[in-house]
C-alpha cells in the first residue's frame, strides 16, 4: 500500500490556498483596499471549509492543525501591523492585540498537543465551559471568528473612506464588540493553558519523584 502523503491532503490543499490569498491581501494593502480585503475575508472563510473536509474525509492532522493556527494568526498579526501605520496612536492596542492572541494560541495549542489533542480545537469537556462552547459550537465559534476579523478589515476600509454610510459604522461598533470578547476568551486561553501546562508539570515530577523511590 503506498504511502500517504499528507502534504496533498484536502484540507491542507486549502490552507495553502488561504497563504496564498492572504499574501496577495497584505502585497494589496498599500493601494488596493478592496481587493485586498476580498482576498483576506476569503482566506478567513476558507478556514471553515478546511475543516469540514477534514472532518468529512477523515483527513485531520497534526501538521494541518498547526498550519491552520499560524496562518490565522500570521493573518491576523499581518493585519493589525498594517493598521498600526494607519492608526499610529492605536499602535500599543493593536500590539497588545497582537501579543494576547499569539501567546494565548501558542500556548493553548502546545498544551492540547501535550495532553494528546490532535487540533487547538480539541478541548477537554470537563474544562472551562466558555471555552467549551466557543469551541464546540460551530456558530459561535464561526461568529466570533468572523466578527473579530470583520472587525479589523472595517477599520482598514473605512481609513480609506471620508464619508462612510451609517450602516458600516454600526457594523464596526457591533464587530468592536465581538473582537472585545474574542480578546477575553483570549485571556482565558492563556489561563486555562497556563494552568494545564502546571498540572503537567506537577504530574511529571510525582513520576519522577516516584521513581526515584522505587
Amino acid at each position: 500500500m503506498a504511502e500517504e502523503n499528507i502534504f496533498l491532503f484536502v484540507p491542507n490543499l486549502i490552507g495553502y490556498a488561504r497563504i496564498v490569498l492572504a499574501l496577495l491581501a497584505f502585497y494589496l494593502m498599500p493601494c488596493c483596499p478592496a481587493p485586498a480585503v476580498f482576498c483576506y475575508l476569503l482566506s478567513a472563510l476558507l478556514d471553515a471549509f478546511d475543516g469540514h473536509a477534514a472532518r468529512a474525509l477523515n483527513q485531520g492532522t497534526k501538521f494541518g492543525a498547526m498550519l491552520d493556527m499560524l496562518t490565522d494568526r500570521c493573518a491576523t498579526m499581518c493585519l493589525l501591523v498594517n493598521l498600526a501605520l494607519l492608526y499610529p496612536s492605536y499602535t500599543f492596542l493593536f500590539q497588545l492585540s497582537m501579543s494576547l492572541d499569539i501567546a494565548s494560541h501558542w500556548l493553548h495549542l502546545h498544551s492540547s498537543m501535550m495532553k494528546g489533542a490532535t487540533s487547538h480545537k480539541t478541548i477537554d469537556l470537563s474544562g472551562n465551559p466558555i471555552l467549551r462552547i466557543y469551541y464546540t459550537s460551530r456558530p459561535v465559534l464561526f461568529v466570533m471568528c468572523m466578527g473579530n476579523e470583520l472587525f479589523f478589515c472595517l477599520l482598514y476600509v473605512l481609513h480609506f473612506i471620508e464619508e462612510p454610510y451609517g450602516w458600516l459604522q454600526v457594523l464596526l461598533w457591533v464587530c468592536a464588540l465581538i473582537s472585545v470578547m474574542k480578546a477575553a476568551i483570549s485571556v482565558l486561553h492563556l489561563i486555562t493553558a497556563s494552568r494545564n501546562m502546571a498540572a503537567l508539570d506537577v504530574a511529571e515530577r510525582e513520576r519522577e519523584r516516584a521513581a526515584k523511590q522505587q
